[in-house]
């Protein structure tokens, strides 16, 4: 059974995403509208799981403010790597790279009052294990923000419902929000 370590992409890869997502970035400014909708206050503890190169995680962290906490959460060093630079760069104090181990996250568990899975559920390959985990580190009130990344939106919600962990409470264009099943 494929591991989520198994599914890191390789280092040349990661270094052509990463730049892709810049040039988006830099000619559609898209991400904090899109951050303003997952309902993050001061003080809240997110987890940005599969962080990437943390295009969320800096939103994140300002908007849970300096009594707030962000973990950015990825399997691949590159992006723990990128994300410590943003930290240090744009002094993101309440941020806290974390790399994972396969679909391990390391976090203890019932720490999140928000978890986002932004543009990665459609290439996880064990989605049962993957929603377990984010069920995992979710507090028992807890919210998950996932989008569809490259799939229909009927196969999000199937996977979803068909792992136990989650379940759907609202439905957006851009994301469901899903509470603790």
């Amino acid at each position: 059974m494929p591991t989520l370590r198994s599914e890191r992409m390789s280092d040349g890869s990661y270094r052509l995403m990463v730049a892709t997502f810049d040039l988006i970035d830099f000619f559609f400014s898209h991400l904090e509208k899109r951050v303003d909708k997952f309902g993050i206050r001061p003080g809240m503890t997110v987890v940005d799981y599969a962080c990437g190169p943390g295009r969320y995680t800096v939103f994140y962290s300002r908007l849970a403010g300096p009594q707030g906490k962000v973990y950015a959460v990825d399997i691949h060093p590159l992006a723990i790597e990128l994300v410590k630079q943003k930290k240090e760069r744009f002094g993101l104090a309440n941020v806290e790279a974390v790399l994972a181990d396969g679909y391990t996250s390391g976090l203890p568990s019932g720490v999140a009052d928000l978890v986002t899975a932004i543009d990665v559920f459609f290439g996880v390959h064990d989605r049962t294990a993957f929603l377990a985990e984010l069920r995992r580190i979710a507090k028992p009130d807890g919210i998950l923000v996932i989008d569809d990344g490259h799939q229909p939106r009927q196969a999000t919600k199937a996977q979803i419902a068909a792992a136990g962990s989650w379940k759907i409470v609202e439905e957006t264009r851009d994301h469901l929000e899903c509470r603790p099943a």
